[in-house]
């Protein structure tokens, strides 16, 4: 078993040394420490990406986030969420909560549409990834919050920056999507065969 303290680090960094400690040591266990709600949800994340059976528990202010290996059968549902090798991956990055400069009104409503319209790409489409003021159409009250969960439950992957969520205190409104960290957005963009600015 292996212990790692992050408490006082700034995403991604705590899943950073996770990462190390897993190409290091191969731990069957692996202890994280955070001490902060985004944290723990990207730490899972990348532990159960990675074939471990995850837990957390509170303690005081801080999470503790254990993962313990699981069988290599148990990894064959992860495998077969890869698109096929023929694919095409778009990434679409959205770090806006409206589209152009000028006015803010025609702005917001531009991003509407483009949201409700992504469904056109198909199969195409593959993830999805808010962050910066992007991330404030995945909350409560946006007004794409039904055609992001449409486009969710249709297998497009929707990854929020934790970060930014923090920024603007609003991890525990998000509705949609998982809360990711920047080593996830970079990773996702190093797969994708195309990577659209909005």
């Amino acid at each position: 078993m292996q212990e790692i303290d992050a408490r006082g680090l700034a995403c991604p960094a705590p899943v950073l040394l996770a990462k190390e400690a897993l190409e290091k040591e191969n731990p069957d266990i692996l202890k994280v420490t955070v001490d902060n709600a985004a944290a723990k949800q990207n730490v899972a994340r990348f532990l159960t990406s990675r074939g471990f059976r995850v837990s957390d528990t509170r303690k005081g202010d801080d999470f503790e986030v254990s993962g313990e290996k699981e069988k290599a059968e148990a990894l064959q549902d992860m495998i077969c969420e890869m698109p096929a090798a023929d694919a095409k991956k778009i990434l679409v990055m959205i770090a806006t909560d409206r589209v152009g400069y000028g006015d803010d009104e025609l702005g917001l409503k531009l991003m509407t549409s483009f949201i409700k319209t992504l469904k056109e790409m198909g199969p195409d489409l593959w993830r999805l990834v808010f962050v910066n003021n992007g991330v404030k159409l995945t909350v409560k009250g946006s007004e794409v919050l039904e055609p992001l969960k449409e486009l969710e439950s249709n297998g497009n992957k929707i990854l929020v920056c934790g970060t930014c969520l923090n920024h603007f205190n609003l991890l525990d409104q998000k509705l949609v999507g998982e809360t990711t960290n920047m080593l996830d957005i970079v990773t996702a963009m190093q797969l994708a065969d195309k990577v659209i600015n909005i």
